[in-house]
Parts: structure tokens; C-alpha cells; sequence
């Protein structure tokens, strides 16, 4: 059984993620040590949050999460991870992500559209990736934010619109550094088959 880390840097909402990832079978540890990100066939970054307080906290895993990265093992950044995983953020002061994939992070423009953009949308799948395997475009998967990633297309898996179009998913260059801007768990038989799928990846 795999065993897939979920990164605990004090921003997250660990407890539904673990759950869903249990339920796609795999064997899942939250840590707060850096040490345990070696013994990870995945490794998972989820947040909930702002953007600056979680650059903070992350910094004792970042030599952890590079090693992990170019050893070609998979990673999933969720809502604010998936943010974290850009080069910049304009929440708060211009931040720095992690620069795993290259894109910024900017607010929803004020219209007449609530923010945060809240509830289900359709995703439009932009790509083939093992991370949608058996995914319908059109499906629809559950966000809450206020911010989202602009990136290029090469860089991004699904899009969804909510008064422009945005990066719903993306993706690095290698293909094994993957980001949703939803909550794959929260999102019915739909987010549960993506995180099947990101098992079957590691």
C-alpha cells in the first residue's frame, strides 16, 4: 500500500484530505517533521489560509520537497498549495511561491460576482494526465477562494470560469508536480476518482 504524506506547516485542512486519500486506498501520514518526506511515495500540500503565513511556515520543508521533487515522485498541491506552487503572489505583499510552476497568483477583479468564489463549477480539462484519468469534461468539483493562478496552457491541466477563465489544475513541466485549485475532497465521486487516480500515480 502506498504511504502518502500530507505536509502539516500548521495551514490545512488535513483531516478531510487523509480521509479521502484512506478512501482511495492508500496509507496516509501527517507530519510536522521534514525528515518523513523521504519515506513518501506521494506527497501532498494542502492549505487553507494566506499566502505569506504559509511561505513562513513551509521553509523548514523546502530542501525536503526539492529532493522529493526531482527524484520524479508525484505532488499535489490543494487550494492554497496549488497557489504556493506558483513564483508569485500578490496577496498581501508580493510574495514568493515556491516556483515549482511558473504563474502568479492574483485576486478575482471586483464585479458583480461574490468573492470568494464559492460552491460547484465545470471544469474545462485543457490536457490528458493520469491525474484525469476517467475525469468528464464539464465535471464539477467545489472551490472556495478568493485568489487563482494565472499560468499558460502548457502549465495548466483544467481551467473553470467564474467571470474569466482561470487555472483550475495545473501542472509542471515533468508532469509530476500537479496543483487543483478545488477541493478534490469535497468533491463527490469526482474529486474521490482524482485522488484514486493520484494513488495510482505514486
Amino acid at each position: 500500500m502506498k504511504n502518502i504524506v500530507i505536509i502539516d506547516y500548521g495551514l490545512g485542512n488535513l483531516r478531510s484530505v487523509q480521509k479521502g486519500l484512506e478512501h482511495a486506498g492508500a496509507t496516509v501520514t501527517i507530519t510536522k517533521n521534514p525528515d518523513e518526506l523521504e519515506h513518501a511515495d506521494g506527497l501532498v500540500l494542502p492549505g487553507v489560509g494566506a499566502f505569506n503565513d504559509a511561505m513562513k511556515n513551509i521553509v523548514p520543508f523546502l530542501e525536503g520537497i526539492n529532493k522529493f521533487i526531482k527524484s520524479g515522485k508525484p505532488m499535489l498541491g490543494i487550494c492554497l498549495g496549488q497557489q504556493m506552487l506558483m513564483e508569485h503572489s500578490e496577496e498581501g505583499e508580493k510574495a514568493e511561491g515556491l516556483g515549482l510552476i511558473p504563474g502568479n497568483v492574483v485576486r478575482f477583479p471586483h464585479s458583480e460576482l461574490k468573492v470568494p468564489h464559492m460552491g460547484w463549477n465545470a471544469l474545462s480539462i485543457k490536457q490528458e494526465h493520469p491525474f484525469f484519468k476517467g475525469i468528464k469534461d464539464g465535471s464539477f468539483v467545489y472551490f472556495v477562494h478568493s485568489y487563482y493562478v494565472d499560468t499558460d496552457l502548457s502549465h495548466t491541466l483544467a481551467s473553470c470560469n467564474y467571470g474569466l477563465d482561470f487555472a483550475a489544475s495545473v501542472v509542471n513541466d515533468k508532469g509530476n508536480v500537479m496543483g487543483t485549485q478545488f477541493h478534490p475532497e469535497k468533491s463527490g465521486e469526482v474529486g474521490l476518482k482524482m485522488l484514486r487516480n493520484f494513488v495510482d500515480m505514486c
